[in-house]
């Protein structure tokens, strides 16, 4: 992906609204909360494909407006919730292009296999020793 936070930040909308959390008497005055949209259908930065990709990956983060989101009241200042709010956008995108790596098919070892087999073994033996002999 060879795309800049700078590159993102020109697409995305920013909402600041009051946080609740630290700040004292500070936080009821102050607009620190900050909510990130990205809205992926409009972007230029991806191609028809890349958007798809996107759609498909993030699609439990979509809206329903069909927009990223992303919501940070973790510090006190407003510009810093921004920052961290871009830094979680680029990061969501990132990974949803991280192609997965693929499964390599093991088989259960030898020794493996006998321990299991053993531990069965032990564990029978103690049920059958709980019966009771009726035969005398």
């Amino acid at each position: 992906m060879n795309i800049s936070k700078a590159d993102i930040q020109r697409e995305t909308t920013f909402k600041a609204s009051r946080s609740g959390g630290k700040g004292g008497q500070n936080v009821n005055k102050v607009s620190s909360k900050v909510e990130l949209n990205f809205d992926i259908d409009n972007s230029v930065l991806f191609s028809d494909e890349e958007k798809e990709i996107l759609r498909i990956k993030l699609g439990a983060r979509l809206n329903k407006d069909g927009l990223v989101q992303v919501i940070c009241d973790e510090e006190r200042s407003q510009y810093l919730n921004r920052e961290k709010a871009l830094e979680k956008l680029y990061i969501i995108i990132a990974k949803a292009f991280e192609k997965p790596k693929p499964r390599k098919a093991t088989k259960v070892s030898r020794a493996a296999k006998a321990a299991r087999l053993d531990q069965k073994k032990i564990i029978s033996g103690k049920k059958e020793n709980r019966k009771k002999n009726f035969d005398y």
